[in-house]
């Protein structure tokens, strides 16, 4: 198994999903059994809230400092956000890639083309809800959104879903367990991609020139 690891690339997987989906449950499903993904601090200029800490939730920077960083195309994926800027800087995840870890990113649509860009050979995930009236049975069940967030949601989920053919793998979480299985299994098959196993083909077929 070790030599296995070594061997191999990690993988960037890219999972999107219209608020109210699952995306959440899922992705905490993914980590628990899949304990070893990698994470990578984003950049953000707004302040620190509460216990948050600098290189912790977030690397705290002035806007000037990130619009630098911008400026030199040090993001893979950045984005405005109520005034502030967010962004994910692209060497930490290529070296935690180069030491064959998973990068899981849940991230929006946006996010996710903008991520491509520079990691196009990544898992692209787009989770589906089983329909309208379902979505709109969940966010009203959540109990914490006006009825004018929940507008604004489906509006937002249908705007989301109309991008939904830019992603490699769609799920539709109808069943969460069902579901998970799905995801459990795109993110497997990815794992086993050729470009992510760099000789591997080179170093069985020498067997066939030593053991012979």
């Amino acid at each position: 198994m070790k030599d296995e690891h070594i061997s191999r690339l990690g993988q960037v997987l890219v999972v999107c999903a219209p608020s109210g989906t699952g995306k959440s449950t899922l992705i905490d499903m993914l980590r628990k059994e899949f304990p070893d993904f990698g994470f990578s601090v984003s950049y953000t200029t707004r302040a620190p809230r509460g216990q948050e800490q600098d290189g912790r939730e977030y690397n705290f920077v002035s806007r000037d400092a990130f619009v630098a960083m911008r400026s030199r195309g040090e993001f893979c994926e950045w984005a405005e956000v109520h005034g502030n800027f967010y962004g994910t800087a692209t060497k930490p995840v290529e070296r935690m890639l180069g030491e064959g870890r998973d990068v899981l990113f849940d991230i929006d649509v946006q996010g996710a083309k903008q991520l491509k860009k520079t990691f196009y050979k990544g898992t692209f995930v787009f989770l589906l809800p089983p329909s309208r009236a379902e979505l709109v049975r969940r966010l009203t069940g959540r109990g914490t959104d006006s009825e004018e967030s929940i507008a604004r949601r489906l509006e937002n989920a249908a705007g989301e879903m109309a991008q939904a053919e830019f992603f490699d793998n769609w799920v539709v979480n109808d069943d969460l367990d069902t579901a998970y299985e799905e995801l459990r299994a795109v993110y497997l098959a990815g794992r086993c991609k050729p470009s992510l196993r760099p000789g591997i083909l080179d170093s069985i077929l020498q067997t066939w020139r030593t053991d012979g």
